[in-house]
C-alpha cells in the first residue's frame, strides 16, 4: 500500500511547548487535504497519510510539501515486516543503471537481521536484478530507504522531498502585511508566514489612477501567496483621495517628500487595519537601500508613525536574492505583469532620500490627516482569498 510519510524538524526544538505546534501542524495539513479522503496518523515525529486515492498522489504530495513546518516528505511502499515483502518493494523501485546504496532503518529491535545485514542482503539482491547498477556507499546517485517500524510495518521508498520547513502558520501571533503588485512584497508575506505568522494583506489601490487590473493582479498574488498561508483576507484601500490632497497641497519645493508622506499614510492605515482585526504587527517589503524611500533616514520617518512593531524580513536581501524566492515560490511572473501600482502614481523627479522629520511633520499640518486615514479604513474593501 502506498503512503505519504511527512517529517518536520524545527518543531523538535520546542520542549514542553512542542505538542501546541504539533497540534497546529497536523490541522494545518490537514486543511491542504479537505477535499481528499484518507486516513491519517501519527507515529515517532512523523505523520503518515493512507488510503488515499493514488490518482490523487500528486496534488496530496504538493499540498503538504507546501505546509510551513513540513521538512520532508516521501511516498513509500508499506508493507509487512518480514524480509521477502521488504525485498520485493525494494527490487520494485529499485533504479536500472547509475550508482545506488540501501539505507535502513531498523527502528524495531525484533526484525531477526541487523541493519547492514539487511541492506548488504538487499543490495546484492539489487545488484543481481540489474547489472548496469553499482554501488556507491558515499556519493550514490540513487538510495533506496528500508524503514523497520515498531508497529510491524515498514517503509520502503527512493526519494525524500523538500519541504517548505519554518514554523506553522499559526504559531506566531497575527499580522498585516502591505502587498503591492510588485516583486518584494509577495516575498515578504511569505517569509512571515514562514515563521508562523498568521497574516492578513492590505493593497492601497488608486482607481482611476490606477486600472482595475493592477487590483486584480494584486489579487491574484494573493491568491498565490494563499497556497502558503492556508487562509487570506486582503483589504484594498481606496488611496486616491489621500494622493490627490498631498499632491494638491504639497508645496513644489517639497515635491521631493511625496513619496515619505505616502509612506507614512499607509503605516498609518495599516495599523488601524491590524488592530481591528487583533493583529499586533505590519509587515513590508522593504529592503534597506533599494529605493529612494527605503534608506535609514526613510524608513525611520515612516517609523516616526508606528505603535507597533514593524516587520521587514527582506532588510538585508538584495534583489537578486528576493527574485529568486519570488520564482520559487510562483509570484515572480505575476509580479513583473506591467501594470502600475499606487507608488507610481505622482512619482516626483527627485524622490528626497533623507528626509527630515520635522519637515515632514511641519508638511503633515497642511492635511487634515485624521480625517483622510478614517475615510481610509470606513471605506476599505475586504476581499476573501478563494
Amino acid at each position: 500500500m502506498k503512503v505519504v510519510i511527512i517529517r518536520y524538524s524545527e518543531i523538535h526544538l520546542k520542549g514542553n511547548n512542542r505538542d501546541f505546534f504539533e497540534r497546529v501542524l497536523i490541522n494545518n495539513i490537514k486543511t491542504v487535504l479537505k477535499d481528499f479522503t484518507y486516513d491519517f496518523s501519527v507515529s515517532n515525529a512523523r505523520y503518515v497519510v493512507r488510503n488515499f486515492d493514488e490518482l490523487y498522489l500528486d496534488q496530496i504530495v504538493d499540498a503538504i510539501k507546501n505546509v510551513f513546518g513540513v521538512y520532508s516528505v516521501s511516498v513509500a511502499e508499506e508493507v509487512e515486516s518480514n524480509f521477502q515483502a521488504i525485498q520485493q518493494a525494494a527490487l520494485a523501485i529499485a533504479p536500472s543503471f547509475g550508482t545506488f546504496k540501501v539505507q535502513t532503518n531498523r527502528a524495531s529491535k525484533k526484525f531477526p537481521m541487523t541493519s547492514m545485514q539487511i541492506s548488504a542482503q538487499i543490495g546484492g539482491d539489487i545488484l543481481q536484478q540489474n547489472p548496469n547498477l553499482s554501488v556507491d556507499l558515499f556519493h550514490p546517485e540513487n538510495i533506496v530507504y528500508i524503514d523497520i517500524r515498531e508497529n510491524g510495518k515498514t517503509f520502503v521508498y527512493s526519494q525524500i522531498i523538500k519541504g517548505v520547513n519554518g514554523m506553522p502558520v499559526g504559531t506566531a501571533g497575527k499580522g498585516v502585511c502591505m502587498l503591492s503588485g510588485g516583486i518584494d512584497s509577495p516575498v515578504a508575506l511569505y517569509m512571515m508566514a514562514k515563521r508562523g505568522m498568521t497574516l492578513r494583506a492590505v493593497h492601497f489601490h488608486s482607481y482611476p489612477y490606477t486600472s482595475l487590473q493592477a487590483k486584480q493582479k494584486v489579487l491574484d498574488l494573493a491568491k498565490i501567496c494563499k497556497k502558503y498561508t492556508l487562509h487570506l483576507t486582503c483589504d484594498v484601500v481606496n488611496f486616491t483621495e489621500i494622493q490627490t490632497q498631498i499632491h494638491d497641497k504639497l508645496p513644489p519645493e517639497y515635491e521631493g517628500y511625496l513619496i515619505t508622506l505616502m509612506r507614512r499614510f499607509m503605516m498609518r492605515i495599516a495599523q488601524k487595519i491590524a488592530r481591528n482585526n487583533d493583529a499586533g504587527a505590519v509587515v513590508t517589503g522593504e529592503s534597506l537601500g533599494q529605493v529612494a524611500s527605503q534608506t535609514l533616514e526613510g524608513l525611520t520617518s515612516t517609523d516616526g508613525v508606528a505603535t507597533m512593531p514593524v516587520l521587514r524580513p527582506l532588510i538585508g536581501f538584495d534583489k537578486d536574492e528576493i527574485v529568486e524566492i519570488s520564482k520559487r515560490i510562483g509570484t515572480f511572473e505575476t509580479s513583473i505583469l506591467p501594470y502600475e501600482d499606487c507608488c507610481t502614481i505622482f512619482l516626483p523627479k527627485r524622490p528626497v532620500i533623507k528626509p527630515k522629520l520635522y519637515i515632514v511633520e511641519e508638511l503633515e499640518r497642511l492635511l487634515d490627516v485624521d480625517a483622510l486615514v478614517k475615510q481610509a479604513v470606513d471605506t476599505v474593501e475586504t476581499i476573501v482569498i478563494d
